[in-house]
């Protein structure tokens, strides 16, 4: 049985300008000790995809569809229950570890209440363990600077602290939100190396959300690739990066410097901006920006799933290029009823 199983989830928010689409219908699995990477441009709807199955959507957000942890829901769990299962057996590292992290309390405060409330340790216990999880992330002096707050350290070392309290509870799932952004690249470097080496020693299962494909290629086994809402390519590491079948997985490769390339090349980079969320093209939502599309790509393209596990969602076969069979495998676009009026209050 996968560790986690996500069926048709949808992620909805209410905004001013009407409803907003940022996960359309969305599936994959993942088993025990696997490292799967969730890549695409921002507005993707990477994030909003795991806020969802923890829990943690804005206040006008909803999700619907399933996500089945360890044969238990966690969309139709209670908050009660959810709370239990968040930071002891998933835990997430957000994007910013500034704002992420409490300004008015120590890091000993933050790190201990963690132990202290998933695992009944006495304070002294839960100490100790923080230290050594502190120490695990290679933060110097780790007794000593356990004492401080979070002001007190750089930006590389308060992403290992946050890596440190997502490690605390021995989590089978560790969710990293674009762990490395906001730091300088050869900090980004150490803390994808930290996390890797992390995931292997104890076989953890893990979410990488990340636009950093260096990252993808050195840690991760298998690919998910999200373009406008929804999966545009699936396959492992390899798979993606040598032989990618998608157009818009080609294009993000290929946007990537080469240390082979000349001075004078120029650098690609894929045309045109991704699509208004509730302005939605018909067809391929990547049809506009498509340098190889055609009168095709003008109804909702099909999902090539092949026995090797690779996907996408493309009138063009997987391994060739070549157009399909449109007649048979061309998917409808699904039918949008209207919503009823409200009716009047006399």
């Amino acid at each position: 049985m996968a560790l986690l199983d996500v069926r048709g989830l949808t992620v909805t928010f209410d905004t001013p300008e009407g409803e907003l689409c940022a996960v359309d219908r969305l599936d994959f699995s993942m088993e025990t000790g696997e490292t799967l990477a969730i890549v695409g441009e921002s507005g993707a709807g990477k994030s909003q995809l795991m806020m969802a199955i923890m829990g943690l959507l804005a206040e006008n957000g909803s999700a619907s569809g399933s996500a089945i942890f360890k044969g238990r829901d966690l969309m139709a769990m209670p908050p009660r229950e959810l709370n239990r299962v968040r930071g002891a057996e998933i835990a997430m590292i957000f994007q910013d570890p500034m704002t992420s992290l409490n300004p008015y309390l120590t890091i000993e405060k933050q790190m201990t209440e963690v132990v202290q409330h998933h695992q009944g340790l006495r304070r002294e216990q839960a100490r100790a363990h923080a230290v050594e999880m502190l120490r695990a992330v290679r933060i110097p002096d780790p007794e000593e600077r356990i004492r401080q707050y979070p002001h007190e350290y750089s930006g590389g070392m308060r992403q290992r602290v946050m890596i440190a309290m997502g490690l605390l509870c021995a989590p089978d799932l560790l969710i990293a939100d674009e762990p490395s952004t906001a730091l300088d690249v050869t900090v980004q470097a150490q803390i994808t190396q930290l996390i890797g080496e992390l995931g292997e020693k104890s076989n953890m299962s893990m979410i990488l959300i990340t636009h950093d494909l260096a990252a993808v290629a050195e840690i991760a086994s298998r690919v998910i690739v999200m373009y406008a809402g929804e999966v545009v390519e699936t396959g492992s590491v390899d798979d993606i990066f040598y032989r990618p079948g998608h157009p818009y997985t080609q294009g993000l490769l290929a946007s990537v410097p080469r240390m082979d390339s000349s001075v004078d090349d120029a650098l690609h980079a894929i045309p045109g901006n991704p699509p208004n969320l509730q302005e939605l093209p018909d067809g391929c939502r990547f049809r506009d920006r498509c340098t190889r599309a055609v009168d095709a790509c003008r109804n909702r393209p099909p999902v090539q799933r092949l026995e090797d596990g690779r996907s996408s969602r493309c009138v063009r076969d997987i391994d060739t290029g070549e157009l399909l069979d449109l007649p048979t495998l061309a998917e409808p676009e699904p039918e949008r009823t209207a919503s009823p009026e409200p009716e009047a209050v006399e």
